[in-house]
């Protein structure tokens, strides 16, 4: 836990960039009746029976420091995928920076082993030197800055029917690129003086 939270602490060195990352889910739904439309005083309604059509996969990249992210859909989440989303992060989003500190949960797909299912050893390699890996604890994923991301994004954004891949991506990216113009961030204040007074009963005690 204070490993992360000291990273959160480190200043910004535009050289070793923090990005927090995190995924989450979106199961689409298509309406099989016409809603009816909104009228002056009453909302628009919406029959309660749907036809399922599918899940999509959101992976979010989230630049605390910076106020950018960048949210990639998938149909699946495997661990090519992810290994894809590293690659296209390292060479697309930071080509020229010597370090990208990555703040992630320990899913068994997030490791370099997946690089290495991916990519040939040599790629695999070179992407994992790009790295400065830093996991979030067992139980601990709320100390991702990426996860508060995505709980906004779900509130503003998926939390209503979306009917297919192709309109979820736009959604997205709509949602996305006013997020980055507006520079949002989080106001992330907790510190590892603050985890020792309220969380220590997670610390172990030392006998005298």
């Amino acid at each position: 836990m204070e490993d992360i939270l000291e990273v959160y602490r480190r200043p910004f060195d535009p050289n070793r960039p923090l990005v927090c990352m995190d995924e989450t889910t979106k199961q689409l739904i298509m309406e099989v009746r016409q809603a009816v439309a909104a009228e002056p005083g009453i909302v628009a309604r919406f029959d309660y029976e749907y036809e399922r059509n599918g899940v999509n996969n959101l992976f979010m990249f989230y630049a605390p420091f910076g106020g950018k992210r960048h949210v990639n859909i998938t149909e699946r989440r495997t661990k090519v995928d992810w290994a894809n989303q590293i690659k296209d992060l390292a060479d697309n989003h930071y080509p020229d920076v010597d370090k990208i500190v990555l703040v992630m949960d320990n899913l068994n797909t997030h490791t370099g082993a997946s690089l290495y299912e991916a990519f040939p050893p040599h790629e695999a390699r070179r992407l994992l030197d790009r790295l400065e890996i830093h996991y979030t604890p067992k139980h601990g994923s709320w100390l991702n800055i990426a996860e508060i991301e995505l709980r906004v994004l779900t509130g503003q954004c998926l939390n209503r029917r979306i009917a297919n891949t192709q309109v979820l991506v736009d959604e997205v990216s709509q949602w996305q690129q006013q997020r980055n113009f507006l520079g949002a961030t989080v106001d992330w204040r907790f510190t590892s003086d603050d985890a020792r007074i309220k969380l220590k009963r997670l610390y172990p005690t030392l006998l005298t």
